[in-house]
C-alpha cells in the first residue's frame, strides 16, 4: 500500500512538471534573432533589428506610405525628426532673438538647410552620430521630449531638427504659418524664415504667426529647429488663412 501511494505521488508531480514546462513554452515564445525581419516579431524594427515602435509609443507611430493630410484642425503630424543634438543650457532665459538666430543658423551637419533626409539616414555632429526618424505624431503637438526619451537620448539641453514636405494642388496666397513650441524655435518655408519663437515659453497652439506667405503649387519644404534647456519640449505647426481658418487641402510626405 505504501509503495503504491509513493508511485502515485511520483506520477502526479511528474505530470505537474510537464504541464508547467508546456505553459512556459507557450507563454514565452522564443525571441527574434538579431537581424530577423520585423514581421517575425510583429513589431517595427530599425536596421539593427531593434524594436523602435514600443519605445516611442503611444506618442508616435512609424512612417507609412499611406496618404497623409493635416488633421481636423489643420495641424501637421508627419515629420522627419533628427535625434537631439547636445546643446547644454541650464536655463531657457538665454533664448533671446539674437541667441536663437545665432544658434539656429550655425551649421551642425552637412547640407543642413537643403537636405531632405530619409528614414534611417545618419549625420555626424561633433562626436554624436544621429539618426533621422520618419514618424507620425499621435497628437497635434509633436512631443519631442517623448521622442528623445523613447530612444534613450538626452532630453535636456538639446536641439532638435524637423523636416516635412507639404504638397499643394494649387498656389495658396496670403496664408500664415502658425506655430507653438516649448521652448524656443525657428521655422522656415522653402528656405525662407517664416517665424521665430523666442524666450522661455510653453507650447501654445498658434502662439506666433508668420507674415503672409505663399504655399506653392506642388512641393513645399518646412524646416524647423527647437531648442530646450530644462523641462519638456514639443511643437505644433499649421497654416491658417486670412480668416484664421486652417488650411487643410494639403498632403504631407517624406520625399
Amino acid at each position: 500500500m505504501k509503495k503504491k501511494l509513493l508511485l502515485l505521488t511520483a506520477l502526479y508531480f511528474s505530470a505537474l512538471g510537464n504541464a508547467q514546462s508546456q505553459n512556459r513554452l507557450t507563454s514565452n515564445p522564443a525571441k527574434v534573432a538579431p537581424g530577423q525581419p520585423a514581421a517575425q516579431s510583429g513589431k517595427a524594427a530599425d536596421k539593427a533589428g531593434r524594436d523602435t515602435t514600443a519605445s516611442l509609443a503611444p506618442y508616435f507611430t512609424q512612417a507609412t506610405a499611406l496618404t497623409n493630410t493635416p488633421d481636423a484642425e489643420g495641424f501637421i503630424r508627419r515629420w522627419l525628426l533628427l535625434e537631439p543634438i547636445n546643446k547644454p543650457n541650464r536655463s531657457n532665459t538665454v533664448f533671446t532673438d539674437s541667441y536663437l538666430r545665432d544658434t539656429f543658423t550655425t551649421t551642425y551637419f552637412p547640407n543642413q538647410f537643403t537636405t531632405i533626409p530619409k528614414n534611417g539616414d545618419k549625420v555626424k555632429v561633433d562626436s554624436q552620430e544621429l539618426t533621422w526618424h520618419a514618424l507620425e505624431s499621435s497628437n497635434f503637438n509633436v512631443k519631442l521630449f517623448r521622442f528623445a526619451s523613447g530612444l534613450k537620448k538626452n532630453t535636456y539641453g538639446v536641439l532638435f531638427w524637423a523636416v516635412t514636405i507639404v504638397n499643394s494642388p494649387r498656389e495658396v496666397k496670403n496664408v500664415r504659418m502658425a506655430a507653438g513650441s516649448n521652448s524656443g524655435s525657428m521655422w522656415w518655408l522653402n528656405g525662407r524664415e517664416a517665424v521665430l519663437l523666442s524666450g522661455d515659453r510653453r507650447m501654445v497652439m498658434d502662439d506666433c504667426v508668420s507674415p503672409r506667405l505663399t504655399i506653392n503649387k506642388g512641393k513645399n519644404i518646412i524646416r524647423g529647429a527647437v531648442i530646450n534647456g530644462p523641462g519638456m519640449s514639443d511643437f505644433c505647426i499649421r497654416f491658417i488663412d486670412e480668416k484664421g481658418m486652417p488650411v487643410k487641402d494639403l498632403t504631407i510626405s517624406y520625399k
